[in-house]
């Protein structure tokens, strides 16, 4: 087991510190809700400990089905050992079914299916609002070259297929998510931060009520117990 030392960086949802290994990195997830760029900002009891579940089971579960990520194992109930990995500063999004920003965005009502499933970057900015990117603004900019961009496309959409399966299982529809991906020191991309209901829309599947952050996005009421109706659902099929 690694030793936690200094803080190495404060974000959103989640506090990042070195370890005696350089290799490796502690998370710890925090009870912090924020959304709109940090300008509407809430918290509840237990949240950490409900993310950190949902995404080392999900993490977990990518792992069986060959698709690596930076998870190495959980030294409490809302701390998490993961490599180290130089970030690569992209949010990409993948869509299932129309809602939030790209409803908004091209006037197309919330939960129309796509024909397929399509991969979106944005710019990992905050003092930019995080800006939709083209793959030729990702060149430009020097983010990704064009085979780095192919390639999270294809593990993006590879996690996606996997995500849908898993969720389904636990009668739970995935709208949309993002995730973040980092480079370990040998070159290789592997998924990175996390997966839980402050990055992904996840809606009952018979019902199609919010499970996700858009509950607190929108006033909905009802924030922790969406949290963990989801943590409660795929840890009967998948919390083994």
């Amino acid at each position: 087991m690694v030793k936690k030392k200094d803080l190495l960086y404060e974000g959103k949802a989640k506090k990042v510190y070195l370890t005696d290994k350089e290799e490796f990195l502690v998370t710890e997830f925090k009870n912090s809700l924020t959304a709109f760029n940090a300008k509407k900002l809430g918290s509840f009891e237990n949240k950490g400990v409900i993310n950190l579940s949902i995404t080392t089971t999900i993490f977990k579960y990518l792992e069986k089905n060959g698709i690596k990520t930076h998870f190495v194992e959980n030294i409490s109930n809302n701390e998490m050992v993961v490599r180290r990995l130089k970030m690569i500063p992209l949010e990409v999004v993948v869509r299932n079914i129309a809602a939030g920003s790209f409803s908004s965005r091209f006037n197309i009502p919330e939960g129309e299916a796509f024909e397929k499933p399509f991969v979106e970057f944005y710019y990992k900015n905050d003092a930019l609002n995080d800006p939709l990117l083209t793959d030729e603004h990702v060149l430009t900019l020097k983010i990704a070259n064009q085979n780095e961009i192919n390639e999270l496309k294809l593990k993006a959409l590879k996690i996606n297929q996997a995500l849908i399966t898993m969720f389904d299982k636990a009668d739970i529809k995935l709208v949309d998510f993002k995730i973040e991906f980092g480079k370990l020191g040998s070159g290789e991309i592997v998924l990175g931060d996390e997966i839980s209901p402050d990055s992904c829309r996840l809606w009952d599947k018979k019902t199609d009520e919010k499970l996700d952050k858009d509950r607190f996005r929108r006033d909905l009421g009802r924030v922790q117990e969406s949290y963990e109706e989801v943590v409660t659902r795929i840890q009967k099929h998948w919390g083994k």
